[in-house]
């Protein structure tokens, strides 16, 4: 699993200052609120955040160091990253980033549906999008149930799907 997770990217600057607009990339805007430090890619550029606030679905950050327009314009388009460390999931929750390339498996039957390659927020719940071998398209809901169990260790995601799910009529 990867130690830093993608969370965010900063898409402009906000007032004269050097905050910075960062577009969030997770459930909840104020999530990224919650962190005092995040990352490059790699972990080898640390942000220190000095404060931060959701305006309008968006979060508006002030970076330490970064204390004019011109400075927070130069990481326009930047992807930020959190460490999956400063975070404790409750039971029964994932990253998306650890959900996809997962291989989705019939519980009963040991049928190999394919891989998770997106999840969808929909409002209600999630969607996962499945590709078979064969490409076709599959989208499940991601309730109880339909997930019996994930297996991040074994990249398994063992399902019962609801009748109709996979017909191939």
């Amino acid at each position: 699993m990867k130690k830093y997770l993608e969370i965010g990217k900063i898409v402009s600057v906000h007032g004269l200052k050097g905050d910075v607009k960062v577009e969030p990339w997770c459930n909840e805007p104020e999530f990224i609120c919650e962190f005092d430090k995040l990352y490059s890619k790699d972990g080898k550029k640390e942000f220190e955040v000095e404060r931060s606030r959701v305006q309008k679905n968006m979060v508006i950050m002030k970076l330490k160091g970064v204390d004019s327009v011109e400075e927070g314009q130069a990481l326009r388009n930047k992807i930020l990253f959190m460490d999956r460390e400063d975070v404790g999931l409750e039971e029964g929750y994932y990253f998306f980033q650890d959900l996809i390339g997962l291989t989705v498996i019939d519980v009963d039957n040991q049928r190999v549906y394919g891989e998770i390659k997106d999840v969808f927020q929909t409002g209600a719940n999630d969607v996962y999008h499945i590709k078979s071998d064969d490409g076709k398209a599959y989208y499940i809901p991601a309730i109880a149930d339909v997930i019996i169990k994930i297996d991040l260790q074994d990249g398994k995601m063992y399902i019962r799907p609801l009748e109709g799910l996979f017909d191939e009529d």
